[in-house]
């Protein structure tokens, strides 16, 4: 099993939960995080991390949200490894909980 960011992530990209990763298994894009399904270790030490609660178990994924699991892998293939925390874009609470926010990935 693995852990999935979800799309809360979009635009909020804070990266507390890359720090406590044991594996190192976050990768980073423009504005998302994703976790690669391979390398995860179900350890759940980022769930509780995330601040805006975006990180979820793949057979706990909120309805709506489980074509993540797919993209978390895909993007994983492509974007580069993040192994330390950084700041989170400046604008990042006032996205946090707003829906629909798919569209608004960049890759």
């Amino acid at each position: 099993m693995t852990f999935v960011v979800t799309e809360n992530c979009i635009k909020c990209k804070h990266t507390d939960c890359v720090e406590v990763c044991p594996v190192d298994c976050f990768y980073e894009g423009p504005n998302f995080l994703v976790i690669h399904p391979d390398e995860c270790i179900d350890c759940a030490l980022c769930e509780p991390e995330c601040p805006i609660d975006a990180i979820y178990a793949e057979d706990e994924l909120p309805e709506g949200q489980e074509q993540f699991l797919e993209l978390n892998a895909e993007l994983a293939e492509i974007w580069p490894n993040i192994t330390e925390m950084k700041d989170s874009p400046a604008d990042a609470d006032e996205w946090s909980g707003k829906g629909n926010k798919l569209a608004l990935l960049e890759r």
